[in-house]
This record gives C-alpha cells, structure tokens and sequence, in this order.
C-alpha cells in the first residue's frame, strides 16, 4: 500500500511535510492506473480522476481550504494554506451508471 501525494504547488508539498504526511509517491500529475487498491491518493483531483482512484479500491483524501476571493488564483505558501484551513477529508467518489453524454 503506497500513499500517492499529487500537487504541482511547492506550497502544497510543504504544508504536507509540516502536517508529516508521509508519502511514498510526490507527483504533479496522477495517472490513475498506477494506484493500487489500498492506495492512498492525496491532492485536489478533478472529480472524474477521484472517481477512477476509488473505483481501483483506493482511498481519497482530497485536500481543501478555506480561500477567500482576495488570495484565490496565486500561489500559496504552507503558512498560507494553513491560515486558510487546510485539511484532508476522504472522499468516495462513485460514478453513475450510464451515460449522460448528449
């Protein structure tokens, strides 16, 4: 069982290290097909991709944060991330049946 951090954000990566995340797999971009069931997946993932991890018998735990409008579309820095109230929550992440293509 390996833990899967995904974030392309140096911030990001160092608040994981001052949280002690211990992770065995840094990377900017997921490809899903490498996750293993009992997999931990950490990161932001756009939902499709979140869907993939748990359908593989991964678990995911999406970080997420409190962003006011003002610090939105810049980087942030673990001191930052952590003053908007940075956590993990796990997610399962489960796609309908059928298809909704039109």
């Amino acid at each position: 069982m390996s833990i899967w951090f995904v974030s392309r954000h140096a911030g990001a990566v160092e608040w994981a290290r001052q949280q002690g995340l211990m992770v065995d797999h840094l990377v900017s971009h997921l490809d899903p097909e490498q996750v293993q069931p009992g997999d931990t997946v950490v990161g932001s993932l756009p939902v499709h991709l979140a869907a993939v991890v748990c359908d593989r018998g991964a678990r995911y735990m999406h970080l997420e944060m409190d962003v006011p409008q003002a610090m939105r579309g810049r980087e942030l820095s673990a001191e930052e991330m952590a003053a908007c109230n940075a956590r993990l929550n796990q997610y399962n992440v489960e796609k309908e049946a059928g298809d909704a293509q039109q």
